[in-house]
């Protein structure tokens, strides 16, 4: 690798890039920031990369299949379901992901929606603004002491998220078929079926990774087992939610209210009836968003590529197998 690296950011949302200069300068990469949105300017972007760093943008087996040199594609995230693993690892390029950053950013907005929803906060906002002062237009609210809170996926973020839901007495339930029940009572959450947690929870809160098998797991089939009036709450991913399920739901009062800050289609398009319902509340993927942590996540995606154009071992690849099968690697 004589000539300069290239290394093509293909979208980003970040108020500047210096994170990333200030990781890979001293390399004398060619950094050529952009912000793609579809496979077309995402392929005409990426030619000739000698490595990738990836928001948004999709990046589907045509695109890698261009990637010729490519050592390895770094998303700024922590799920790559945007990004084509397998193709990747067909043609020999690490995908790396930033998994330890915004714990606390995205476990607190889950709380902050837990705690808005329960509380009838933007509800009440918004009557107010509207000319009317009463508490009993807000309906029925109940306190959270005892009431309980099902948590589907136990990864690092709904980890954080139960000391703090626990402070505020819910009991926790989760579903996680990885999760082992030793971690679970010494958390003090019990671990259940998701036909379990459907049926028992007042609330529930989303943390599942999005793959075939969780894709719409929130539809009219497990709406149907959930308590009448529960709250929904996704800080995960959007498309674990079937919305013209939620929507029905909504309108009927089976559930009760939502906070989503991910949706399917981002942001939701004019007419939607999310955006009508007094019952919704929507943030526009936020919940990774703090100052502090936009810096770690640039830098720490940076410094993935800057170990793979070194020749060094990425810290935290997705398909670590093709790690054995490619030849820059230093041993």
């Amino acid at each position: 690798m004589n000539a300069a690296p290239v290394v093509p950011i293909t979208d980003y949302v970040f108020p500047n890039l210096d994170p990333e200069h200030e990781v890979l300068g001293p390399l004398g990469v060619d950094l050529r920031p952009a912000q793609c949105k579809t496979p077309e300017e995402v392929a005409a972007h990426v030619r000739g990369a000698d490595a990738l760093l990836v928001c948004y943008a999709p990046v589907p087996a045509e695109v890698v299949a261009q990637l010729e040199g490519c050592r390895i594609i770094a998303r700024y995230g922590i799920g790559v379901d945007n990004v084509d693993v397998e193709a990747a690892t067909s043609a020999g390029i690490v995908v790396t992901n930033v998994p330890d950053y915004c714990i606390d950013e995205v476990s607190d907005h889950a709380l902050a929606l837990i705690l808005a929803l329960s509380r009838k906060v933007a509800q009440a906002d918004r009557r107010i603004r509207a000319g009317e002062w009463s508490v009993p237009g807000l309906g029925e609210m109940h306190r959270l002491r005892e009431r309980t809170l099902g948590l589907v996926g136990m990864g690092k973020i709904p980890r954080a998220l139960v000391p703090k839901a626990q402070a505020l007495g819910l009991a926790v339930v989760s579903f996680d078929p990885y999760f082992h029940q030793d971690d679970a009572d010494r958390m003090g959450i019990r671990l259940v079926s998701l036909e379990t947690l459907l049926r028992s929870s007042d609330i529930i809160s989303l943390h599942a990774p999005l793959t075939d098998e969780t894709r719409e797991m929130i539809n009219a089939q497990s709406i149907a087992l959930m308590k009448p009036g529960v709250l929904i709450v996704n800080t995960a991913r959007g498309p674990l939610v079937d919305i013209p399920a939620l929507v029905e739901a909504l309108q009927s009062g089976q559930v009760g209210a939502a906070g989503l800050d991910v949706l399917p289609v981002e942001p939701p398009p004019p007419g939607s009836p999310l955006l009508s319902l007094e019952n919704v509340i929507l943030t526009p993927h936020a919940a990774f968003s703090s100052t502090e942590a936009i810096v770690e996540l640039q830098t720490k995606a940076a410094e993935e590529v800057a170990r793979a154009l070194r020749g060094q071992r990425p810290r935290n690849p997705v398909n670590p197998g093709v790690l054995g099968k490619i030849d820059w690697l230093k041993q």
